[in-house]
C-alpha cells in the first residue's frame, strides 16, 4: 500500500468555468429585464393583469438572484465574471423598473435619479479598479437590493384594483416608506464602495 507523502503539496482544484449554472441564471435575469419593462409599460400601466404578469416576471428575476448566489457559493462556482455580472444584472432589473414607474408617474424622478446615479457610480468604480481586484457585494449592498426589490415589487402590484380610499393610501405609503429606506441604504453603501475602491487601488499600488 502506497502512503501519501505528508510533505507533498496538494494540487489546487481548477478554477470554475464561466459557463456554469450560476452564471447562466444571471444571464437569464438580464433576459427578463425587457419582458418586465414591456409588461409594465404596455397599456400605460393601467391593466391589472399586465401588472400582475410584470410582478411575476420581476419576482422570478429576483428568485434567480437568490439562487445563483447560493449555487455559486455552495458549488464553488464563484467567478470574476459572476462577481461583476451579478450586480450589473441587479442594476439593470431595478433600474429599468424604476425608470418605468417614474415614467408612469408612480415613483418620483428624484428617487430614480439618486438610485441610478449611485448604481452607475458603483459600476464605474468596479471597472476603475478591476485590474487590481474585484469588489464583491457587501452585506449593506445586499440589504439595499432586498429593500429595492420589496419596494418595487409592491409598486408593480395593481393596488388600485385591490384597494380603494384609505386602504390604498396605506398600501402606497408602506411601499413609499420601504423605497425611502432603500434610498438611504443606497446612498450609505455607495459611499462605502468609494472608500473600498480607493483602498483597493492604494493597496495594489503599494504592492508594486
Amino acid at each position: 500500500m502506497t502512503r501519501a507523502d505528508p510533505l507533498a503539496v496538494p494540487s489546487a482544484s481548477p478554477p470554475p468555468r464561466n459557463l456554469n449554472i450560476a452564471n447562466v441564471l444571471t444571464v437569464v435575469r438580464v433576459a427578463l429585464v425587457p419582458l418586465v419593462a414591456w409588461l409594465l409599460l404596455l397599456d400605460g400601466g393601467a391593466d391589472p393583469v399586465l401588472r400582475l404578469l410584470a410582478f411575476a416576471a420581476f419576482v422570478l428575476a429576483g428568485i434567480t438572484d437568490r439562487i445563483d448566489g447560493e449555487l455559486a457559493r455552495r458549488r464553488n462556482l464563484v467567478t470574476d465574471f459572476g462577481k461583476v455580472a451579478d450586480p450589473i444584472a441587479d442594476k439593470l432589473l431595478l433600474g429599468t423598473v424604476l425608470v418605468g414607474l417614474s415614467w408612469l408617474g408612480e415613483v418620483p424622478w428624484w428617487i430614480t435619479v439618486v438610485i441610478l446615479g449611485r448604481e452607475l457610480g458603483v459600476t464605474a468604480l468596479r471597472f476603475w479598479v478591476i485590474r487590481h481586484g474585484v469588489i464583491p457585494a457587501s452585506s449593506g449592498g445586499k440589504l439595499k437590493t432586498v429593500l429595492q426589490l420589496v419596494a418595487l415589487g409592491m409598486y408593480l402590484l395593481p393596488l388600485r384594483t385591490w384597494f380603494d380610499g384609505a386602504a390604498e393610501a396605506v398600501a402606497r405609503g408602506t411601499a413609499f416608506a420601504v423605497l425611502l429606506a432603500a434610498v438611504v441604504v443606497t446612498v450609505v453603501t455607495g459611499a462605502d464602495y468609494v472608500v473600498r475602491a480607493v483602498r483597493l487601488r492604494r493597496s495594489a499600488r503599494g504592492g508594486r
